[in-house]
Parts: structure tokens; sequence; C-alpha cells
């Protein structure tokens, strides 16, 4: 396995897990949403609508990775 899966389209992602974006490496935590695309602070990245894209670069959902607490 890659490391690279499409976790937008899984639902077995945890709430809390943290992912990073395989290009630029910017991190979308649930805890805090994303300021730039007014996601609510407590939002899963499955919960995120499937057109969000990494606010830093605009990959799309399947580029991120969940990573390590």
């Amino acid at each position: 396995m890659s490391g690279f899966e499409n976790f937008g389209l899984r639902q077995d992602v945890a709430e809390l897990t943290r992912l990073e974006c395989g290009i630029c490496w910017t991190v979308y935590d649930p805890v805090d949403g994303d300021e730039v695309a007014q996601i609510a602070p407590g939002t899963p990245f499955a919960a995120l609508p499937e057109d969000w894209h990494c606010p830093n670069c605009d990959a799309p959902k399947s580029k991120f990775m969940a990573i390590e607490s």
C-alpha cells in the first residue's frame, strides 16, 4: 500500500484523524476545520464536501493521507 488512499470516500477514517496533503504537506485537522473554505471546527474529513480541496495548493481530497497523531 502506498499510503495514498482516497480517504475522502472512506467512512472508516476516525472522525478526529488528521490528514496531510501529499502535494504540499498542508494538514487538515478536524478539530480546527478549514477557515479558508468556511468549514466549521469539529468537521471530520469524511464530512467535507466532495468539491473541497487543499486550501494551500488546491489538491483534491484524494491526495490527502492519514497521519499519526
